[in-house]
């Protein structure tokens, strides 16, 4: 007999997620993820996934993934506290290499990646200062590093960020002190000031903490990341990255120190507890990925290209997309019905998608669907979405 009490609160939590049509859909992908692919049983093109690069569906990675599970098998059955492959420990090595970093560990996930070393870096007493707009996975281990002095700064805004280190140089006075942001905000594509966000960590004695999830393989001239592109390598203490993004695999991990690599190893619980991660043929495919990255530059430099194509051309047609300075560009509409309308007719009339985002993921008012432009879409592709873009924009009287 189920519980009155549970099924009352998920009955509660149905009837009002159903009221609000939040996320009405959810869309069966039946094939690789690729600029156009088969979705609930009809080509579309895509232009919302996180395959920046265009790697998902590559040959070689494939290849490479069925080498290495032919070579290991299809899986450990545990802990990497316990046992650990050597491609496993293979793919750190390499991973702290692409992030120009002493040492690297691999997570489940990078949500993971960011709970698991968030709250175990940071313990009793200590401050950790935070950007109002960084991702849920921060946001949660920072909740999780319980008796710490947690602060807010203004999105992006240094004045904000100093003025709240100045205010807590008390409370300060022990315990020390990590400043944390995404690199690359996933929902409206700006790029965090990482060289004032430095300068202020070394002024007010506190260390750096970036989210690289929608940077590596982004920014800077070779896709190493927000580093990179603001030339401060060396300078930051703690780099979370995914492997599910531009590198198109999964996983998350976290660059830094051999020391924080050593001490994650043995104290991070969601590392210690998880089992089996990453797969062998995971760790294949995650190791080409990084191999093709270093080979293939022009993939970075064709990304910047369509992206900036794609959001010049929105632009003109007087579409809002925000402060966005990357492949990641939303095009703010202000209700959740215009936004999902916009989502649905350009689904179903010009076989496009691109998902609506409303409250709580963005803040109320700023209701919008979110493109991502990845390299390996044509410039005829670019052109029919923005044809696509002004056809239902008009009709909805967007533009």
């Amino acid at each position: 007999m189920v519980n009155e009490k549970y099924q009352k609160f998920i009955r509660e939590q149905f009837d009002e997620l159903k009221r609000i049509n939040y996320a009405p859909h959810f869309r069966v992908l039946a094939g690789p993820d690729d600029t156009k692919s088969n979705l609930d049983g009809q080509e579309i093109l895509v232009l919302c996934a996180n395959n920046y690069l265009g790697l998902a569906n590559h040959p070689e990675m494939k290849e490479a993934a069925i080498a290495a599970i032919k070579k290991y098998g299809a899986g450990m059955g545990t802990g990497r506290k316990i046992m650990t492959y050597d491609i496993q420990e293979e793919l750190d090595e390499k991973l702290a290499e692409f992030k120009s970093a002493d040492a690297a560990l691999v997570y489940p996930t990078g949500y993971t990646a960011n709970m698991g070393s968030i709250w175990c870096v940071m313990t009793e007493g200590d401050t950790i200062v935070s950007d109002e707009l960084n991702h849920a996975s921060i946001i949660d281990g920072c909740r999780m590093a319980r008796k710490t002095n947690r602060i807010i700064y203004k999105h992006t805004d240094m004045e904000d960020l100093e003025k709240k280190l100045k205010e807590s140089t008390k409370t300060r006075e022990t315990g020390k002190t990590m400043i944390i942001t995404d690199a690359v905000f996933s929902m409206d594509g700006d790029i965090c000031p990482l060289p004032e966000i430095v300068e202020l960590a070394e002024k007010y004695d506190a260390f750096t903490f970036i989210d690289e999830a929608h940077a590596s393989g982004v920014l800077g001239k070779n896709g190493r990341g927000t580093c990179e592109h603001f030339n401060v390598e060396g300078k930051v203490e703690v780099q979370m990255g995914t492997l599910s993004k531009a590198l198109a695999t999964v996983g998350g991990y976290i660059a830094g120190s051999e020391e924080l690599r050593y001490y994650l190893y043995r104290r991070s619980r969601p590392f210690c507890f998880s089992t089996g991660f990453l797969s062998p043929g995971e760790c294949g495919a995650a190791l080409k990925a990084v191999e093709i990255l270093k080979r293939e530059p022009e993939r970075v430099e064709r990304l910047r290209d369509n992206t900036k194509y794609f959001k010049k051309e929105l632009q003109d047609l007087g579409f809002n997309t925000g402060v966005s300075q990357t492949p990641i560009t939303p095009v703010i509409v202000g209700t959740p019905e215009k936004a999902q309308s916009l989502s649905k007719l350009l689904y179903e009339k010009e076989k496009i998608f691109c998902g609506a985002i409303s409250y709580p993921v963005v803040p109320k008012g700023t209701d919008r669907i979110r493109s991502i432009v990845n390299a390996h879409h044509t410039r005829e592709q670019l052109d029919y979405a923005v044809g696509g873009f002004e056809r239902v924009g008009k009709e909805l009287g967007i533009i």
